[in-house]
C-alpha cells in the first residue's frame, strides 16, 4: 500500500504546475545539495548536510553511496533509520508528476535496511527494518520487515525472521 496525497490539475499536464509544489528557490537550494552530496565520499559530511540542510530525518551510522539521488522537492519527506545502506545510483523519490495529477508522499526507510544499486523507491512507501531491496529493483508497495524484494515493479522474494535486539545471528 503506497499513502500519498492526490493533486488533480485541469489544463496542464502537471508538471506544468511545479513551482506551486515548493518555491523555485528552495528546489534549487535543495538540487545544489542533493548534487554535491552525490559526490561526496565522506558519510558523516553527507549525513549533516541531509538532515541540516535538507530536513531528512537520517538515523546514526547511515550510509549513502556515491550517486544516490533523493527528492528534489520534499527531501524533508524522507527518513532512513539507522545502520540502513542506500547502494550506489539509488533514487527515493516523494513526487509523483502525472498529466492530470501529482502526487505527494513521505518515505519511510526503517533501520538496518539494505537499498541495492540503482533500486528506486516511489512515494508514499515504507520499507520496514532490515529488510533487503536488491539492486535495480522499482518498490512501488510497502515491504514488510526482514523481507528481500526484488524485481520491476518489485515484489517480497523472501521473508525472514527479524533478529532480536543485541542478538548475535552467526
Amino acid at each position: 500500500m503506497r499513502r500519498y496525497k492526490r493533486f488533480p490539475v485541469r489544463e496542464k499536464n502537471s508538471m506544468q504546475y511545479w513551482t506551486r509544489v515548493v518555491p523555485f528557490w528552495r528546489v534549487c537550494f535543495n538540487f545544489l545539495i542533493i548534487e554535491v552530496c552525490r559526490f561526496l565520499p565522506f558519510l558523516g559530511l553527507k549525513n549533516y548536510c541531509y538532515r541540516h540542510l535538507l530536513g531528512m530525518q537520517v538515523g546514526a551510522n547511515v550510509s549513502v553511496g556515491l550517486m544516490a539521488m533523493f527528492d528534489i522537492f520534499h527531501p524533508d519527506y524522507i527518513s532512513i533509520g539507522e545502520d540502513s545502506i542506500i547502494g550506489y545510483h539509488a533514487t527515493i523519490l516523494c513526487h509523483e508528476f502525472l498529466p492530470r495529477e501529482y502526487r505527494l508522499g513521505r518515505v519511510e526507510i526503517g533501520r538496518r535496511v539494505l537499498i541495492g544499486s540503482n533500486a528506486t523507491i516511489l512515494p508514499g512507501v515504507c520499507i520496514g527494518d532490515d529488510a533487503v531491496v536488491a539492486a535495480g529493483a522499482v518498490v512501488t508497495r510497502d515491504v514488510p520487515p526482514g523481507a528481500l524484494a526484488a524485481g520491476v515493479p518489485a515484489r517480497v522474494i523472501r521473508r525472514r525472521a527479524v533478529a532480536e535486539e543485541g542478538t548475535d545471528e552467526s
